[in-house]
C-alpha cells in the first residue's frame, strides 16, 4: 500500500495512502470532509483519458491514512501535502482541492509558494473566510461551528447522516443525480475515519485564508454550485474567485456542494479544459516545470 510518512505520534508512524496513476503532467487531487481521495471515482477515468498523471491521498485521519489525535490544523495539512509532493518528486503539477481540500490549496500556495505548481482549481471550497468577524461581516457566526461541533460529540454518526442530506440536497436529487447507495457509501467512508479527526476539523473551516489567495500567481479555476447548502456560493466560491487575479469562476446552476458527483458531467469537461491534456509534449515546453525545493 503506498504511503508517506509525514511524522510521528508518540511511537507510531503517521503515514498518509495515497494512489499514483496514469502518466503525464500530474494532477493531485485533494479531497473534502469526512471523505477520502476515493470520493474523486467520477473524475479520475476522464482525467486518466486526458492524459494526465492523477494522484489522490487521503488526509491524516481520513479513509487508509494513519488516524493521529494531533495535527488537525491548515499549517499541517499543508506540510503533510508538501511533504507528499517531494516523496513524488512532483514537477509542473496541478492542485485541485474540492470542499475542505480548497483549504490546503490555499494554505499550499500561501505558505511554499507557486514553484512547481502550473495550474489551481476550487471546487465547492472553504476559502476566502467562513467565520463572522469585524472585518468579514459576510461570514458565519461562530455558534454554527460550535453547534456542528457538540453534534459530532454526541453522535458522529447522525450527524453525518444529517450533513450528507445537504451535501447531497437528497431532498431535490435523490434518485435523480444520486442513489441511496451513493450516500450510503459516502456515511460509510465517514463511519471509517477517526473520531478525533472527525471533531477536530470542524474548527478549521473557518480558518482565514484571504492572504493565501492574494498570493496565487497560478491560473485558477472556481467551480461552485448556486445550491450549495454546506458552503454558500456568495460566502465562498464567489469571494474566492474575487481575490485570486485572474480566477475563472464557473457555476453549476442547481448544484449541491458535492457537484463532483452530482453533476460530473458539468464538472469534467471544465476540468479538461482548463487543466488541458496531460502529454508529456506539452510538460517539455513548459518553462514552469522546476522541481518543488
Amino acid at each position: 500500500m503506498p504511503c508517506v510518512n509525514v511524522g510521528k505520534e508518540n511511537s507510531g508512524d503517521i503515514e498518509l495512502y495515497y494512489e499514483d496513476h496514469g502518466s503525464g503532467d500530474a494532477i493531485v487531487l485533494i479531497h473534502g470532509y469526512p471523505l477520502s481521495g476515493a470520493s474523486w471515482e467520477k473524475q479520475m477515468p476522464v482525467l486518466l483519458a486526458s492524459g494526465h498523471r492523477v494522484i489522490t491521498y487521503d488526509r491524516r485521519g481520513f479513509g487508509k491514512s494513519s488516524q493521529p489525535t494531533a495535527g488537525y490544523n491548515y499549517d499541517t495539512f499543508a506540510e503533510d501535502l508538501h511533504k507528499l509532493v517531494k516523496h513524488l518528486n512532483l514537477r509542473n503539477f496541478a492542485l485541485v482541492g474540492f470542499s475542505m481540500g480548497g483549504g490546503e490549496v490555499a494554505r499550499y500556495l500561501g505558505k511554499y509558494g507557486s514553484e512547481g505548481v502550473s495550474k489551481a482549481v476550487f471546487v465547492s471550497s472553504v476559502p476566502p473566510f467562513l467565520l463572522k468577524t469585524p472585518d468579514n461581516p459576510e461570514g458565519v457566526d461562530g455558534s454554527v461551528f460550535e453547534g456542528m461541533q457538540k453534534a459530532v460529540v454526541a453522535d458522529r454518526y447522525v450527524f453525518f447522516t444529517e450533513f450528507f442530506k445537504n451535501f447531497y440536497n437528497t431532498d431535490v436529487l435523490l434518485g435523480k443525480r444520486v442513489s441511496e447507495q451513493a450516500v450510503q457509501a459516502s456515511w460509510n467512508i465517514a463511519a471509517g475515519a477517526s473520531a478525533a479527526a472527525s471533531l477536530a476539523c470542524v474548527p478549521t473551516w473557518h480558518e482565514d485564508f484571504r492572504e493565501d489567495l492574494k498570493r496565487i500567481d497560478v491560473p485558477t479555476l472556481v467551480i461552485h454550485g448556486d445550491a450549495d447548502r454546506i458552503l454558500p456560493i456568495s460566502a465562498s466560491g464567489n469571494r474566492t474567485a474575487k481575490l485570486i487575479k485572474g480566477a475563472r469562476l464557473v457555476v453549476v446552476k442547481n448544484g449541491p456542494h458535492c457537484i463532483t458527483w452530482t453533476h460530473a458531467d458539468e464538472v469534467n469537461p471544465e476540468l479538461v479544459n482548463f487543466l488541458g491534456k496531460g502529454g508529456a509534449k506539452q510538460a517539455a515546453s513548459d518553462p514552469r516545470k522546476e522541481a518543488v525545493a
